[in-house]
C-alpha cells in the first residue's frame, strides 16, 4: 500500500511511502524495495522530519480540518435541486462527490434523481453538462480545488476532496461558501439549456435545408448548426471551401450581435467542422428569433456572395465587348480616314491641311453596371440618373427594448410599446387641438371681406410686388426730402 502523506498534509518535496509485508529480505531486496546504499535511505529524512514538525496533533488537525470542509459541502448540496450526492460514509468521507441531473423521463414514472431509464444519448449529454460544470466550478473558485473525474457507475462527477488539495490551497470554509454560491448560479443555466435544445432542434428543422441541425452530444450548450448555401453543380472540394468561408464570416457577424450567448468554433475535440456551437443560455430565451436571426444573416452572405459573383461575371463579359467595341472602333476609324493617314509622315502633312473630324465616340465602362456606354452619358443628368447602382444588402433588425439583450423575451414589452403609442396618440391630438384654436379667429372681431373676384396666384403675387417697390422708392424719396 503506497501513501501519499506529502499531498494530504501538503508537504512539498516529500517523497512517498510504501508499505508492504516483510516475510524474505532477499526477496524485498531482488524487488527494489530495499536497498544497502546509505545514501537513498536518506530519501526518507524529508518525511521523517516533516512528520516529526507537524506531530500527531498537527495531522489530526489537517485530517479534522478536510473533514470539516467536505462535511460543510455535503450538507450544503443536499438543498440544492438537481445535484445528486455520490457519497457512502456521508458522516465520516473526506471526499465529496456529486453530480447535476435533468429529470428528461420525468412523466414516464422515473423516479426523483434517478438515471436508469435515460438513454445512451441522454446519459452522454448529462456528463458532458457535469464535465462543464466542473471545469467552471474549477474556473470560478480555483482555491477550492475541485476537479472532474470518470467513474464506471455513474458517469462523470465533479470530486471536492480537500484532504488532498486543502494543505496546498489553503481552502477554507469561505471557499466553500463561493463555490456553493457559484453552483446555485449555474444550475438554472443548465436547467433552461437542456431544456431549450429540443425547441432549438425544432426551430432549426423549420428553416431547413438552409439551416442544418448537427447532433453533438459532447457540446455543453443549446446546440450546433450549419448554415449550408443552395448551389448545384459545386464538386466537393469547392463545396468544403464554401462552407468554410460562409460559416466563418457567418460567425464573425453573430459575435458582433448585442447578446450573452456565446457563439464559438467549438472545441478541438468535436468531430463536426465548419458549424457553429451556441453556448449556455437562459430560460428568457426567443429560440424562434434566434434561429430566424442565424439563417437571415446566412442568407445575407449567400447573396452578397452572389452579387459579389454575378458582378464578377458582368465585368468579365463588359471587358470582352469592350475589347471587340475597340476593335471596331479601330477599323471603322481606318475605313474613314485611309491608309495614308496612317503612316506617320504623310498622315500628319494631309491632317495639316485638311482635318478630318472624326464620328467615333469615346466609351466608359461602368464597373458597377458591367455595361460599355458612351461618355456622353457622363454629360447627361437624365442618364446619370437611369444608371444602375448596386444596392446595400438588407440588414438583420430586431425589435427589442432599449438596454435590452438580443434573443431575450420580454414580458412588458407590449405593455410598454401600447403605453408608448398611447402618450404618441395623446400628444398627435393635443397639438391638433392647439393649431386648430390657433388658427381660428372670431367672426366678430374680424373686419369684412369685400366681395371682390380672386386674381390669378400669379397677377396676385406680381401686384404685391410692385405695391412694395412703390412703397420702398415713395420711403426713399421722403428720407431723402428731410435730408435735404
Amino acid at each position: 500500500m503506497t501513501l501519499t502523506s506529502g499531498q494530504w498534509l501538503g508537504l512539498p518535496a516529500v517523497t512517498a511511502v510504501t508499505l508492504y509485508r516483510h516475510e524474505d529480505p532477499a526477496l524485498s531486496l531482488a524487488a527494489g524495495l530495499t536497498s544497502s546504499q546509505p545514501v537513498e535511505k536518506l530519501r526518507a529524512l524529508p518525511l521523517w522530519l516533516s512528520l516529526q514538525h507537524l506531530g500527531h496533533n498537527g495531522i489530526l488537525q489537517k485530517i479534522s480540518h478536510a473533514t470539516s470542509l467536505s462535511q460543510q459541502l455535503l450538507l450544503k448540496l443536499k438543498s440544492v435541486a438537481s445535484i445528486k450526492t455520490l457519497v457512502e460514509d456521508e458522516e465520516n468521507s473526506p471526499v465529496v462527490l456529486f453530480r447535476f441531473y435533468q429529470e428528461m423521463n420525468a412523466g414516464k414514472g422515473s423516479s426523483v434523481g434517478s438515471e436508469d431509464g435515460f438513454s445512451p444519448g441522454e446519459k452522454k449529454l448529462l456528463d458532458t453538462f457535469n464535465r462543464w460544470l466542473g471545469e467552471q466550478l474549477a474556473h470560478l473558485v480555483p482555491t477550492s480545488g475541485v476537479d472532474v473525474v470518470e467513474l464506471e457507475d455513474e458517469g462523470t462527477c465533479v470530486r471536492f476532496s480537500p484532504l488532498v488539495t486543502a494543505a496546498v490551497l489553503g481552502t477554507q470554509q469561505k471557499d466553500v461558501e463561493d463555490l456553493l454560491v457559484k453552483l446555485v448560479e449555474l444550475v438554472p443555466t443548465m436547467h433552461s439549456t437542456m431544456n431549450l435544445r429540443h425547441d432549438f432542434r425544432e426551430e432549426t428543422h423549420c428553416h431547413s435545408p438552409s439551416l442544418r441541425y448537427m447532433e453533438e452530444l459532447s457540446w455543453p450548450g443549446l446546440g450546433v448548426v450549419r448554415y449550408e448555401p443552395q448551389v448545384e453543380g459545386m464538386d466537393e472540394s469547392r463545396m468544403k471551401q464554401e462552407l468554410e468561408s460562409m460559416n466563418n464570416e457567418l460567425l464573425k457577424k453573430l459575435q458582433e450581435l448585442d447578446t450573452d450567448i456565446v457563439f464559438s468554433t467549438g472545441p478541438e475535440f468535436v468531430s463536426e467542422e465548419n458549424c457553429i456551437f451556441v453556448g449556455m443560455v437562459t430560460k428568457d430565451l426567443d429560440v424562434s428569433e434566434l434561429a430566424s436571426t442565424i439563417t437571415s444573416l446566412g442568407r445575407e452572405i449567400e447573396e452578397s456572395g452572389r452579387l459579389f459573383e454575378n458582378m464578377t461575371e458582368r465585368v468579365r463579359k463588359g471587358i470582352l465587348e469592350a475589347e471587340l467595341q475597340l476593335q471596331k472602333d479601330n477599323e471603322d476609324k481606318l475605313m474613314e480616314e485611309g491608309m495614308l493617314r496612317q503612316l506617320p509622315l504623310v498622315g500628319s502633312v494631309l491632317n495639316w491641311f485638311s482635318p478630318v473630324q472624326s464620328s467615333i465616340k469615346g466609351r466608359t465602362f461602368n464597373l458597377a453596371a458591367g455595361s460599355l456606354d458612351s461618355t456622353d452619358v457622363m454629360f447627361s443628368t437624365k442618364a446619370q440618373e437611369g444608371t444602375t447602382t448596386l444596392q446595400d444588402p438588407p440588414t438583420v433588425t430586431s425589435k427589442k427594448l432599449p438596454g435590452q439583450k438580443l434573443f431575450r423575451r420580454s414580458g412588458g414589452g407590449s405593455d410598454f410599446v401600447n403605453e408608448t403609442s398611447s402618450m404618441g396618440q395623446t400628444e398627435e391630438t393635443s397639438r391638433e387641438d392647439s393649431t386648430s384654436v390657433s388658427t381660428t379667429t372670431d367672426p366678430s372681431t374680424s373686419p369684412p371681406v369685400p366681395e371682390t373676384p380672386h386674381p390669378s396666384a400669379s397677377d396676385g403675387t406680381a401686384q404685391n410686388i410692385s405695391e412694395t417697390w412703390q412703397q420702398v422708392e415713395t420711403e426713399g424719396q421722403e428720407v431723402e426730402q428731410s435730408g435735404r
